[in-house]
């Protein structure tokens, strides 16, 4: 599933190609994804002006000059296809300008497209109960300090919580935490000052890292522009059950809130 990176380097891909340009079209090729198609999409779309793409946690937001806000979910398979050569069986969503024409591929249909007036966004159902983003001002070791205080769970379960940070993913929650040396079963309300400290850290050089690199390439997530993320190539234990750790362990791997953890039992503490 696209995480934060990938969902921050679609919205990359997307603002040279949508930014300040009017919407001409808008086709919807199917009534759903996983959610109907408001039904009044393209009416309050077309003739529109993108005044603005950004990020909250793992949804890709869209304003325009008509004081509205698409917000998208990219679910297990979706992505954005940029001046498509043909338009295939999954684009599902057809947006045009004067310029380009963007496709909204989903093979699964697990992605949604909302739209919600700009000025109602923090009362969007998902956004009420969201944690900071982990790459903003507010995420400090002093608030997961606090958020953490007392609780008995993982760290791991802690940070894949929306409520304690907002975006971050099985992927990135891994890797961070082997940067940060820190076991990921090791109960969350345990974890001293230093250690949070080290791991707010990683959490920044993990996600600023993937989002250089276009993301990780999974199934059949790409870049709007076709490209395929390279973050895979620097993943320290995702994926790597049974392969040396560079501290000289093995990384291993275990099974937790149905979603496999990756680690090296020799420097993770």
């Amino acid at each position: 599933m696209p995480e934060l990176p990938e969902v921050e380097t679609t919205v990359n891909g997307l603002r040279p190609v949508l930014q300040d340009q009017r919407i001409t079209l808008v086709q919807a090729r199917r009534p759903d994804l996983r959610r109907p198609f408001p039904a009044d999409l393209g009416q309050r779309l077309t003739g529109a002006v993108v005044t603005g793409l950004g990020r909250r946690a793992k949804y890709g937001l869209i304003d325009t000059d008509r004081g509205d806000t698409v917000i998208f979910h990219l679910g297990m398979s979706g992505r954005w296809r940029v001046d498509p050569s043909e338009v295939l069986p999954h684009d599902h969503l057809i947006v045009e300008t004067s310029a380009h024409r963007l496709a909204l591929n989903d093979p699964r249909r697990f992605g949604s497209l909302d739209l919600v007036l700009t000025e109602s966004l923090a009362s969007y159902p998902p956004f009420l109960a969201m944690g900071p983003e982990p790459l903003g001002p507010d995420f400090t070791p002093r608030h997961l300090l606090k958020a953490l205080d007392g609780r008995i769970a993982s760290i791991k379960l802690m940070l894949l919580d929306q409520r304690i940070v907002a975006g971050l993913g099985n992927i990135y929650v891994c890797e961070a935490l082997h940067l940060a040396r820190i076991a990921p079963m090791r109960a969350a309300g345990q974890i001293s000052l230093a250690r949070v400290e080290r791991l707010v850290g990683a959490i920044h050089t993990v996600l600023e890292a993937a989002i250089e690199a276009g993301g990780s390439s999974l199934r059949d997530y790409a870049r709007p522009d076709g490209e395929l993320g390279y973050f895979s190539k620097q993943w320290r234990v995702y994926g790597r059950e049974g392969e040396p750790c560079d501290c000289g362990g093995k990384v291993e791997r275990y099974t937790e809130g149905g979603r496999s953890t990756f680690w090296c039992p020799k420097c993770q503490r």
